[in-house]
């Protein structure tokens, strides 16, 4: 199989697919990788370290048209939606529930989209997912820190306060992998750390291992109106597998917040838990609404491309290495990775995401059963 790593295009996105160490094993399982011209750069990989590991370095659309499989960071961008070709397999991250028009290009061109974010294993656990959830879920503490600052837009606060001033507060809605990194990172600035969830085992779970300027609240209307009305920095960590996040404070809620408090929705992958949740981008993070200062990336992880290209290609390269070496058999016989396919030859594969814009259902066992055999 031809594995093609393409230069990411979406704004100010820096990271990249593989490395050379990927290219490496794919080579020596017989596999061909082209990789674009430059697509490292972000991550401080230069051209001459793939080519040293087997990869023929070629322009653009080239590697799209001699690829059976691209191996992206990112959704495609319009701009790349052309160069996609029937019966490819697309290896990204996609989170089409906050994107119909990718959605509907993406049935169109009838490739197979394997996504990251949904490929689960047998105890639930998104293998593909966590690695950038925890970059995003630290590094929404680091960027809410620095929008807090007045210069920034912020209320002026220091989350770890001084001695004789106390600590800035911050809230985390979620307590799934985003919100206890960010949780961790923001208990170590000395921060009082509010985290909120409707799971009380969870919850226990983390009153056992976080310190006790960490507070577990059981998350419904009231405890999250009160936890509103103090905090100087709030992180949107919710996640729902496939399909759109919750809308669960609303723009009437921010009268409650302290003007220049500071909010992160780091699920605005999914559309976002706040009603006033619009995606931004690393050249234009934040707006402020109602005196809320909003910061709203939807790519945040490629600000530390170099940390993140590594944890992520960490976790993916076995499985494309999986999808090279068996193509569509590898989704039959692997029900995590089954789990990925959320779109095969213009059909839609994912329950929530066909729900969500009306397509017609049909699930990925039922498609691979009448696919696969033929390609056997």
């Amino acid at each position: 199989m031809t594995v093609g790593v393409p230069r990411e295009v979406k704004n100010n996105e820096f990271r990249v697919a593989m490395t050379p160490a990927g290219v490496m094993l794919l080579k020596q399982n017989g596999h061909r990788v082209v990789v674009e011209t430059g697509a490292g750069e972000g991550t401080h990989i230069a051209d001459e370290e793939y080519r040293a590991a087997g990869a023929d370095i070629l322009e653009v659309e080239d590697v799209w048209s001699q690829s059976d499989m691209i191996v992206k960071v990112k959704e495609p961008q319009a701009s790349e939606y052309p160069r996609i070709k029937p019966g490819q397999i697309l290896f990204t991250y996609f989170h089409f529930a906050a994107d119909e028009p990718l959605m509907r290009a993406m049935v169109a061109g009838k490739a197979y989209c394997v996504a990251y974010e949904t490929v689960e294993t047998s105890n639930g656990s998104l293998p593909l997912l966590t690695p950038m959830s925890e970059v995003a879920g630290r590094l929404s503490i680091q960027e809410g820190a620095k929008y807090l600052e007045r210069p920034m837009g912020g209320r002026g606060v220091l989350l770890s306060g001084v001695p004789g001033v106390k600590p800035g507060v911050v809230g985390v809605i979620g307590a799934g992998v985003v919100g206890i990194n960010a949780v961790k990172v923001a208990a170590g600035f000395g921060a009082t750390v509010y985290v909120l969830d409707v799971n009380l085992d969870r919850l226990r779970y983390l009153d056992d291992i976080f310190p006790d300027n960490v507070i577990t609240l059981h998350s419904n209307p009231g405890t999250l109106r009160q936890v509103l009305q103090e905090v100087d920095l709030l992180i949107g960590a919710v996640y729902l597998t496939g399909a759109r996040a919750p809308i669960l404070v609303t723009r009437d809620d921010l009268k409650y917040m302290k003007k220049g408090s500071v909010i992160v929705d780091v699920c605005v992958d999914q559309g976002g838990c706040f009603e006033t949740t619009k995606a931004t981008t690393h050249a234009e993070p934040i707006y402020t609404v109602d005196g809320v200062v909003h910061y709203c990336v939807a790519n945040m992880p490629g600000a530390v491309a170099h940390t993140s290209t590594y944890a992520l290609t960490n976790a993916t390269l076995p499985y494309a290495m999986r999808l090279a070496d068996r193509g569509l058999n590898a989704l039959d016989k692997d029900p995590a990775l089954r789990k990925g396919l959320n779109v095969a030859d213009g059909k839609v594969t994912l329950e929530a995401i066909a729900n969500q814009y009306g397509y017609d259902y049909l699930s990925a066992e039922s498609f691979l059963s009448s696919k696969v055999p033929a390609l056997a």
